[in-house]
């Protein structure tokens, strides 16, 4: 409560100042005063309410546990729930201290860069998205042991990329509409799925995958085909997994379409067990 006192004493505190710094009515024979002088001194208090805020900013972020890179571009298909995932993931850094970035920019995958973070997010990218160069540097990220987490539409991503569909574990081939299923958890101590519910009902958009990718990683979770109509995989659908590749950690779910997905608690606790899993400070792959 202190933090709202505060900022509703500072526009309190600002007009007095004003009428303190300011200039008064004229009045007859009454010397005529500077006012750039008021005006400086009324900034420098400005200055000195707001340095605590400013102190206590730079403080959260140097105690940040780790940093996380959110990666949003799009050359196909492009999300309106991308604003809402971003700030999920914004306020699971707040409240669980890691640093959050997002970009749309492919120039800042480069060695330099990269090395800030420990995980990078590709949150419902789609398309060709990365040069080669670019491309380079995030496989030399990921060797060094760098942290990816794919989102939904990551894996309608980079399609004529080998090395990235071993990195998201599976590539898009279909969805039937938005509508609810039920996922079955397959691995409850992993950190993306501990705390969920053995059967979750939810609602979204579920992808079929061009393969299985059973057997090349871990399964987390899987899509009930009998509890919704259109799913293509039968009895075995993944739909979340994680992996270790060349050194690095990967952990992607297929789930978060909707809008709505990211202001629900279980698929927030959800996304936060994937960050912290690749980052390496909640678990590994096997649990």
């Amino acid at each position: 409560m202190t933090g709202v006192f505060h900022f509703m004493a500072i526009p309190f505190g600002l007009t007095l100042a004003a009428r303190k710094v300011g200039l008064p009515p004229k009045a007859v024979n009454q010397e005529r005063r500077n006012p750039h002088c008021g005006y400086a001194i009324l900034l420098a208090l400005v200055a000195s309410l707001t340095a605590p805020l400013c102190r206590a900013s730079a403080a959260e972020r140097a105690d940040a546990r780790f940093a996380v890179l959110v990666f949003t571009k799009t050359t196909a298909f492009r999300h309106d729930s991308m604003p809402q995932g971003i700030a999920a993931i914004e306020a699971l850094g707040a409240e669980h201290g890691f640093a959050v970035n997002d970009t749309e920019d492919p120039a800042r995958f480069n060695d330099a860069e990269l090395a800030r973070y420990k995980v990078v997010v590709f949150l419902n990218t789609t398309g060709d998205i990365l040069d080669a160069g670019q491309k380079s540097a995030f496989e030399r990220y990921v060797r060094s042991g760098g942290g990816f987490v794919g989102v939904h539409s990551a894996s309608d991503t980079e399609y004529h990329w080998p090395w990235y569909g071993r990195l998201i574990g599976a590539w898009f081939a279909s969805h039937p509409q938005i509508q609810r299923a039920i996922v079955r958890i397959e691995n409850p101590d992993h950190p993306s799925t501990r705390g969920l519910p053995a059967s979750w009902e939810r609602t979204d958009e579920w992808y079929n995958f061009r393969s299985n990718p059973r057997g090349a990683v871990r399964v987390l979770a899987t899509l009930d085909e009998t509890a919704y109509s259109g799913g293509t995989m039968g009895a075995d659908h993944p739909i979340t997994w994680c992996q270790q590749v060349d050194g690095g950690r990967s952990w992607y779910t297929a789930m978060g379409h909707t809008k709505e997905s990211y202001a629900e608690p279980l698929f927030r606790l959800h996304l936060l067990g994937g960050i912290e899993s690749v980052a390496g400070v909640a678990g590994i792959c096997g649990g």
